[in-house]
């Protein structure tokens, strides 16, 4: 039981801070506001309708949900294999990652940025709480 409750709770609350910091982006952020937090850092409300920084938007939005579709149904199978702790904790972040952003996909077509990371004039592209987990686990 303890095995399938912790990627559970990981994903899970993934999730459920990605939909909430994507709610109040839209609420208090306006389209292509930015709010400067730190000298290097932007909160803004981007709508991505492509896959990473942008790319491929011209697909459309069907391709991208049902790639997702495929890509948490193999994250799932691979979660139910491992045995591996830190791997455990990886892949429920990736997977929660995953449902985050295709959530956006399904209600809203396209997926909310709002963390604008900069150096001076460098722009890193404008990520959300899912990418992040993506990109950590």
């Amino acid at each position: 039981m303890k095995k399938k409750l912790f990627p559970f709770l990981i994903f899970s609350f993934v999730v459920i801070v990605d939909y909430i910091t994507k709610k109040i982006i839209e609420t208090y952020v306006q389209p292509h506001e930015a709010i400067n937090v730190l000298p290097f850092l932007r909160i803004v409300n981007v709508k991505n309708t492509g896959a990473a920084f942008g790319l491929f938007a011209s697909l459309g939005n069907n391709i991208f949900i049902i790639i997702s579709i495929v890509a948490i149904i193999l994250i799932i199978l691979y979660l139910l294999r491992t045995n591996d702790v830190f791997e455990t904790i990886a892949i429920s972040m990736i997977l929660g990652g995953a449902i985050g952003n295709l959530i956006d996909r399904v209600t809203i077509s396209q997926v909310i940025d709002f963390i604008d990371f900069f150096v001076g004039k460098w722009h890193w592209p404008a990520f959300n709480v899912a990418d992040s987990a993506l990109t950590i686990g």
